[in-house]
């Protein structure tokens, strides 16, 4: 007799059952993570703007002005050229005093 070797292979449904387990877990994942990243964006967007707010408090602090703004406080060291940017780039501005996002 010849020595029959049986060979172990996956079937075709083994194979279609793992595909739809791993297209569900896609499912569920991708959504959330989109979702976290618009969820981090929008904290980052309060902490850029408590930032600047604590700088216009600072400032008004040592100094009293009435046109406060973002180049003011980059000329006296209370902000970098990048945070004054970025917040910027985020909507965010001054007015009167208080540091506010823009809609």
């Amino acid at each position: 007799m010849k020595n029959i070797k049986k060979r172990s292979a996956f079937t075709l449904i083994e194979m279609t059952i793992v595909l739809f387990i791993i297209s569900l877990l896609i499912l569920i994942v991708v959504p959330n993570i989109s979702g976290q990243r618009k969820h981090a964006e929008s904290i980052h967007v309060n902490a850029m703007t408590t930032v600047i707010q604590s700088q216009v408090d600072a400032y008004l602090s040592d100094n009293s002005s009435d046109g406060l703004s973002m180049n003011t406080l980059v000329d006296k060291g209370y902000l970098t050229s990048r945070q004054a940017n970025q917040a910027q780039q985020e909507g965010i501005k001054i007015v009167n005093n208080e540091a506010v996002k823009s809609q």
